[in-house]
């Protein structure tokens, strides 16, 4: 290191102690200018993984948490971003901010739907805090989850998102902790998110995923069933939606379809689920592939007159093998279908017992 790199380290060093000193022993309108400044040496340097780590270094995290307790509405606002920058990419800092009590303040300022820009910002935070593991089991029992899924039917646009994203991360946690409660309520705004949203994006991976979550529940199959174009919605899911969205939408219909075949059997049928899921035994994931199967055969044990005669069928699968693999191997694959299909229900035929 050379001589003028290693004085402007100190000038930088010197000056970080005294914003931080600013925050810990000034008045409020000290403070509010001092967290300003800690959000904008983060933001303009090269170097703010450092700047993160000595700023951390220096004891700005507790006073930071503690502006968020604050009645004054600028105390609250520069401290939440201030706390955002430097929870950015730093594990370590999520977890001192969550230690130091941030989150009873953040979930208070959820429900603070008159002041938009606050339960946006306190969103982000949680959001950012809660990628870190540790940090999950505290923000699943702070009373938080309720909120979020308020914010799913009547935040903005950027709130409703970062909800989904926290809502994911919470239910990815690790088998050694108890497993979150996701509301039925929140199927609904869910699949209104879904029905939305393009279907093969980010967005609906992380959104089927909580519907698939929320399925696994007798109360939660119900409102999904009963939410508008719900299975309607899903149905579309696996015709449109990625490798990850597909494969959770069909577990779902699995799951309904299982459950009771006589209830939502017919329900599938009339939303037209069949070329999706012939389409989805040949170019999802292997998962998909065998849920899909699963799915066509119990569909397929309907009455005889909801039955599809032979020709429908070859020309569905026909269809479904053109989108899949273009003109060149149509043949070939609708082939490769048909026998499937074909060796499927001669097994089940052969292990039905009247």
């Amino acid at each position: 290191m050379g001589e003028e790199e290693e004085r402007w380290n100190q000038k930088k060093q010197s000056l970080i102690d005294e914003i931080a000193d600013r925050l810990i022993n000034g008045d409020l309108a000290t403070k509010i200018q001092a967290a300003r400044e800690i959000r904008s040496m983060i933001r303009n340097r090269n170097s703010s993984g450092k700047i993160r780590v000595k700023f951390a270094g220096v004891g700005v995290i507790q006073p930071l948490v503690l502006m968020l307790c604050s009645q004054h509405h600028d105390a609250r606002e520069v401290s939440l971003l201030a706390l955002l920058n430097l929870s950015s990419r730093n594990e370590r800092n999520k977890e001192q901010i969550v230690t130091c009590g941030a989150i009873p303040p953040l979930v208070k300022l959820l429900k603070f739907q008159n002041t938009s820009n606050l339960r946006e910002l306190a969103t982000a935070a949680i959001l950012t805090l809660s990628s870190a593991p540790n940090n999950k089991s505290v923000i699943a029992n702070s009373g938080a989850i309720p909120l979020l899924i308020q914010i799913l039917s009547c935040g903005t646009i950027q709130g409703r998102v970062d909800a989904v994203t926290i809502l994911h991360n919470l239910t990815a946690i690790n088998k050694q902790e108890p497993p979150i409660v996701l509301d039925a309520t929140v199927a609904l705004p869910l699949i209104n998110l879904l029905k939305e949203c393009k279907k093969s994006s980010k967005f609906a991976d992380k959104t089927t995923g909580l519907i698939n979550f929320v399925s696994k529940s007798h109360e939660g199959m119900l409102a999904i069933t009963k939410a508008e174009d719900g299975i309607l919605t899903l149905v579309e899911t696996i015709e449109d939606g990625s490798l990850v969205s597909t494969e959770h939408a069909v577990d779902v219909l699995l799951e309904l379809c299982m459950s009771s075949r006589s209830k939502y059997r017919e329900l599938i049928l009339n939303e037209g689920a069949i070329p999706g899921l012939l389409r989805l035994t040949v170019d999802g994931t292997h998962e998909a592939q065998n849920k899909a199967r699963l799915l066509l055969d119990l569909l397929r044990e309907s009455a005889p007159e909801k039955r599809l005669s032979s020709s429908v069928w070859e020309k569905m699968v026909h269809e479904i093998a053109a989108r899949v693999d273009g003109s060149g191997n149509t043949v070939e694959t609708a082939k490769i279908l048909l026998q499937d299909m074909v060796q499927r229900s001669m097994n089940m035929a052969s292990s039905y017992t009247p």
